[in-house]
């Protein structure tokens, strides 16, 4: 995502439906930003991470559901925070229409490149604690780690090689090594 803000009035919802065909961006607190087409490695965990945590889901019988981006999600439930997290968890269906997501995903993964590493870890950090979502990874390809915020908890559980298993907060007996998922 570019994080230079494309117009510093305040936008809508509308204002992202009103875009070319084929642009993609989010508008957080009524400012557009633009986002830029992912990286392969980017759009392989996207993949792989979706397909495990549906798989773990599907194995309990669980009622949540998965959704890899592009995928709307109208945060506060209003017209001026519209984002695509790279997935989102959603275990409330009452929060799921035609349109996405109105509220905030149960658990949110988002897979940073260098466009986007200021607002994953900044700017939704904050939105997506203060929306109520209760778990937050970051993954960062280029480091090979992963962040993991247990918001629910109201804690940081901590950063994660790529290389170690990695528990979920909300899933508790999914674990997740993001080495295995690339090979």
């Amino acid at each position: 995502m570019n994080s230079a803000v494309k117009d510093k009035a305040i936008c809508t919802v509308d204002s992202i439906y009103a875009l070319p065909d084929g642009q993609r961006a989010e508008l957080i607190d009524g400012q557009i930003y633009n986002i830029a087409p992912p990286m392969r490695i980017h759009q392989r965990l996207i993949n792989r991470l979706s397909q495990v945590i549906t798989n773990y889901i599907d194995a309990k019988h669980g009622e949540c559901e998965v959704y890899p981006a592009p995928f709307a999600v109208f945060l506060n439930a209003d017209n001026k925070t519209y984002v695509e997290p790279d997935i989102s968890v959603i275990c409330d269906k009452n929060k799921l229409d035609d349109r996405g997501c109105n509220g905030a995903p149960d658990w949110v993964i988002e897979i940073i490149s260098p466009s986007t590493e200021r607002m994953d870890y900044g700017i939704k950090l904050f939105k997506y604690h203060s929306a109520g979502v209760r778990e937050y990874w970051i993954v960062n390809p280029l480091n090979r780690t992963v962040n993991v915020f247990d918001f629910e908890n109201n804690e940081k559980t901590g950063q994660y090689s790529f290389d170690v298993d990695i528990t979920s907060c909300i899933c508790k007996e999914l674990r997740i090594r993001i080495t295995n998922l690339l090979s």
